[in-house]
């Protein structure tokens, strides 16, 4: 299977981001791609008010035109994510948006949806980021087949939680996507970094897919969207620059990880999973 991972500059100019990405997941789809992987925010990025106000639903826009893409192309398309409204009846505790990644098939289905579960309410580079303050955490993980792959999905600061890869990899996961909007101050210390942690710890793809550049009101994103393999080895990367990046994800390579250095194996869950008894 050949995976692509997709890497823009957006802001609030909603028809300039979609027309934008169709061009690249088209291109990536020309090279070969059997799965394409968006960023975080790719139709529409700015502030909570930019945000509430563009929310749209999974018959809006971006996911129309997302799901179009992976009809005609015959690809698998993880449409990074987008700022979702509550459904009609929703019972979840907050009345605010969320942060949703969908994943669409080849024929047009969307086959997983799964929202952020972790908010960025910290200090970056000197800016405070509350995303609390404007859209509201999931409750539930995703996985998905696409071929023979199962993909965990996950959205941007997810990838400082480890427990978070564990419980996927738990449900069969052998590859991540990271759908994000990584700072630049945080992202030229930790994304490579966490990136590979979390392919070698789990012995699993990895693929993510950056924001790029400024955007109003104090983005600043770090590019270098890249796939990792099982070994922690980079397959493909970006540096800065609008685009994408392919690269092969062998099966077999990594069952033969697995095989040679069996560390999932050797987990001892009675210790540390969940309802693990507490020392004495």
């Amino acid at each position: 299977m050949k995976a692509a991972v997709v890497q823009i500059n957006s802001g609030t100019d909603r028809s300039r981001n979609i027309e934008r990405t169709g061009t690249l997941v088209n291109a990536a789809a020309v090279k070969g791609a059997d799965l394409i992987v968006l960023p975080e925010k790719w139709s529409l990025l700015g502030d909570g008010r930019a945000l509430a106000e563009g929310a749209e639903g999974v018959d809006g826009e971006a996911i129309t035109a997302a799901t179009s893409w992976a009809a005609d192309l015959g690809v698998h398309l993880l449409a990074g994510s987008v700022t979702m409204p509550l459904e009609p009846g929703d019972l979840s505790l907050s009345a605010l948006p969320t942060n949703t990644s969908i994943l669409i098939s080849p024929e047009g289905e969307q086959v997983a949806h799964y929202d952020k579960l972790h908010m960025f309410d910290v200090e970056a580079g000197g800016i405070e980021y509350r995303e609390s303050d404007h859209e509201q955490a999931g409750q539930h993980l995703a996985v998905a087949e696409v071929g023979d792959l199962r993909v965990g999905l996950t959205i941007c600061y997810d990838l400082r939680f480890p427990e978070l890869y564990r419980a996927l990899l738990d449900r069969g996961a052998n590859a991540f996507t990271v759908p994000s909007a990584f700072t630049r101050a945080t992202g030229k210390d930790h994304w490579e970094i966490l990136l590979r942690a979390r392919a070698i710890e789990n012995q699993a793809f990895v693929l993510a897919a950056n924001q790029t550049g400024k955007a109003d009101p104090t983005f600043d994103s770090w590019g270098h969207s890249m796939i990792i393999g099982p070994w922690g080895e980079v397959l493909a990367r970006m540096e800065e620059e609008e685009g994408f990046v392919c690269a092969d994800l062998d099966l077999a390579g990594l069952e033969d990880v697995r095989r040679r250095l069996p560390a999932v194996e050797h987990r001892r869950r009675e210790l540390f999973g969940e309802g693990a008894a507490s020392g004495a």
